[in-house]
C-alpha cells in the first residue's frame, strides 16, 4: 500500500480545550507520528477533588519508537499545559518557540518537575524537520506571543495546521498574520489539507483588534479618579502591555499581584517584549501609593476562588484591598462553566461600592480566534483541497464544516477525537479508530476516570456518609456496643427523633430479626446492616447517605 498521511485527534476535537494532534505518514504499519500540541483542561464542578483534566494518550504506548517529535504551537495550558505530565509517556523531541519553552521551563521549576524535556527552540519562519515530516512554524495574531501555525509538508502530501489564530491588523505584543507567508504556500500546485481553528465558525465578521482594546484602556485608566484593578488571563501578555502603556499616559504605577502575572510578565521582559515599560511593583507597595496613582493587574478573571480578585473582593487578601469609589475592569471573558463564580465576584465588589466594568460595558476584551470573515480571507489565500474543522465544540465544528462547502473547498472532513481522517492519498474518515478519552490529574496521581474515585466522591458531597462499627463472637453474638458516625447528614429533631436515633433503631432491629448463626457470616451481616440503616434514613430524610459498616471478629 502506497504512503498515507492521516490526521487523529486525541483531544480538543469536539470540546474545547485539551488539544492534542497526531499525524501519522507511512504505510499502516509502519506509520511516523508527529505530535501537535499537548493541552490540557480544567476540572469542572462535577469532577470533585480532580485538579486537571488531560487526554488519554494510551494509544501512542505501542508507538512511542515511530513517535518523531512534539511540536507546541503557542504556551496557552489547553495546548501546552499537559506536557510535563504526559512527557514522560513519550520521551520524544520537542519544538517550541522561546516564549513556549520559557514558559515551559518556569512551569517546570514552580512543579518540581525532575526530568529534563528535549526542547528545541525553534522561531517563526525557519524550516526544521521531524523525521519524514519537513516542518515550518508561521507568525500568527492571538492572545499570547508567538503563535504559530504549523506547516506540515511530506512526500505524500501538505497541511497548515492552524493552532489559535485571527486576523488583527492592530496587535499587541505579537506580529500580525503572515498573509506573505500564507499566500506563498496557497501558490503552490500541491493538493493542501487545513486542519482549523473552529472557536468562532458561528460568528459572522471579523474580530475586533487588540489595538482597539488598547484605546478603551486607555480611556477608562486615564479618566479613573481613584484606583483601578485590572484583572486578565495572566498569559495575555498584549493585554498586560496594553494596560501597563495606559497607566504610564496616566501617570500610574503597575502592581502585580498573582503568581502567573509575575511568571509570566519576568518572561516576557527577559524576551525583549516589554521594553520601554517601568518594572511592575509587587503587591507590598500597594498600600503606599496614593489612590490615584496606581494600577493593579490581577489573577482571578475565571472567579478561581484562591486567585488575586476573588480574594481582594471577599476582602480577605493580606495587602490589598478596595474601597467605595474604586475601578475593577474585567479585561476577560468568562469561560463556559465560570460564569457563576465571577458574577458572584462582581457582585461581592459591587456590594462594596466598587465601580465594576465588564465586556458587557465597554470593548475591553477580544477573541483570539477567526470569525467567518477571517476564515474567508484565509481560504482564499491558501486555496485548501481539504478542510478537517478542529479546536471546537460540535456545535463550532459543524459550522465551520458547513460553512467550508459554502466556500467551495473539495473535501470536507468532520472528525471527532479518535477518529482517523485519511488527508492523502484519498480523503476520508475512519470513525472511532482508535482509543480515546480522558485522564484525571488528582493531587499528584494521573489516573483513568474509573480509578479517580470521583463516583464515590459525587455520591458522598450529595447524601453524606454512616460509619458503625459492630463487634461479634464466632458465635455472632454482639460483643459491645456498636459505634457509628455520621458526617454531612442535617442536624435534624423533630417527633421522628435525630438520626442518630434512626440509626440506633435501625441497628437494633436488624440484630434481632438475624439469627446469630447468619449473624456469624461478617458480610452477610454488614451487609444486612448497611441495607437497613440506608433505607430508614431515606424514609425520614428522602435521601440515601453513603453506608459504611466494619464488623469485628473478637
Amino acid at each position: 500500500m502506497s504512503d498515507q498521511l492521516v490526521f487523529i485527534p486525541l483531544g480538543g476535537v469536539g470540546e474545547i480545550g485539551m488539544n492534542f494532534g497526531l499525524y501519522g505518514y507511512g504505510a499502516p504499519q509502519e506509520r511516523k507520528w508527529l505530535i501537535v500540541d499537548c493541552g490540557l483542561t480544567f476540572a469542572k464542578p462535577d469532577l470533585p477533588g480532580i485538579d486537571l483534566v488531560m487526554p488519554d494518550i494510551r494509544f501512542l504506548e505501542d508507538e512511542v519508537e515511530h513517535i518523531e517529535g512534539l511540536v507546541i504551537t503557542h504556551a496557552h495550558e489547553d495546548h501546552y499545559g499537559a506536557l510535563l505530565d504526559l512527557w514522560p509517556y513519550l520521551e520524544c523531541p520537542v519544538f517550541a518557540t522561546p516564549f513556549a519553552k520559557a514558559m515551559t521551563d518556569s512551569k517546570a521549576r514552580s512543579n518540581n518537575f525532575t526530568d529534563t524535556i528535549p526542547i528545541t527552540v525553534v522561531n517563526a519562519g525557519e524550516k526544521f524537520k521531524a523525521g519524514p515530516f519537513s516542518l515550518e512554524l508561521v507568525n500568527v495574531a492571538h492572545s499570547i506571543p508567538e503563535s504559530c501555525s504549523l506547516y506540515i509538508e511530506t512526500d505524500a502530501g501538505r497541511v497548515v495546521h492552524t493552532g489559535d489564530w485571527k486576523l488583527d491588523p492592530s496587535p499587541v505584543g505579537n506580529e500580525q498574520t503572515d498573509e506573505k507567508r500564507f499566500r506563498e504556500i496557497g501558490a503552490d500546485p500541491r493538493p493542501l489539507a487545513v486542519v482549523g481553528d473552529s472557536t468562532n465558525a458561528i460568528r459572522e465578521g471579523s474580530s475586533p483588534g487588540e489595538g482597539e482594546v488598547a484605546q478603551t484602556l486607555d480611556q477608562l485608566i486615564a479618566e479613573a479618579p481613584n484606583r483601578v484593578a485590572v484583572t486578565i488571563f495572566a498569559s495575555n501578555v498584549g493585554r498586560m502591555i496594553s494596560i501597563a502603556r495606559a497607566a504610564q499616559k496616566a501617570d500610574r504605577h503597575v502592581v502585580a499581584a498573582g503568581r502567573s502575572v509575575h511568571r509570566v510578565s519576568e518572561i516576557a521582559r527577559d524576551l525583549g517584549l516589554m521594553e520601554g515599560l517601568e518594572p511592575f511593583l509587587d503587591q507590598d507597595s500597594y498600600g503606599y501609593l496614593p489612590r490615584d496613582k496606581v494600577v493593579l493587574i490581577c489573577t482571578g478573571s475565571q472567579g478561581e476562588s484562591r486567585a488575586a480578585m476573588a480574594r481582594i473582593a471577599r476582602d480577605d487578601h493580606p495587602v490589598i484591598t478596595l474601597a467605595k469609589g474604586d475601578r475593577v475592569i474585567f479585561s476577560s471573558k468568562a469561560i463556559p462553566g465560570n460564569e457563576r463564580d465571577v458574577n458572584d465576584i462582581q457582585n461581592m465588589l459591587i456590594n462594596q461600592g466598587v465601580e465594576v466594568i465588564t465586556d458587557r460595558d465597554a470593548l475591553i476584551h477580544v477573541s483570539g480566534h477567526p470569525r467567518r470573515d477571517e476564515l474567508r480571507q484565509l481560504y482564499d489565500w491558501l486555496k485548501p483541497d481539504i478542510l478537517v474543522p478542529a479546536h471546537g465544540e460540535a456545535l463550532h465544528l459543524d459550522a465551520h464544516l458547513k460553512f467550508g462547502q459554502e466556500l467551495g473547498i473539495k473535501n470536507c472532513l468532520g472528525v471527532r477525537n479518535g477518529d482517523m481522517a485519511q488527508l492523502y492519498p484519498v480523503a476520508s474518515v475512519n470513525k472511532g479508530e482508535v482509543p480515546n478519552g480522558r485522564v484525571y490529574l488528582d493531587g499528584e496521581i494521573l489516573c483513568q476516570p474509573d480509578e479517580s474515585g470521583v463516583r464515590e466522591r459525587r455520591r458522598l458531597s450529595f447524601g453524606g456518609t454512616v460509619n458503625i462499627s459492630m463487634c461479634i463472637n464466632s458465635k455472632g453474638q454482639i460483643v459491645g456496643e456498636p459505634e457509628f458516625e455520621l458526617v454531612g447528614l442535617p442536624a435534624l429533631v423533630d417527633e421522628d427523633g435525630d438520626f442518630d436515633e434512626v440509626v440506633e433503631m435501625a441497628i437494633a432491629a436488624t440484630v434481632k430479626s438475624m439469627p446469630a448463626k447468619k449473624r456469624a457470616d461478617r458480610m452477610v451481616f454488614a451487609e444486612a446492616l448497611r441495607r437497613s440503616v440506608r433505607s430508614e434514613i431515606n424514609q425520614l430524610w428522602g435521601k440515601k447517605p453513603h453506608v459504611k459498616v466494619f464488623v469485628h471478629r473478637v
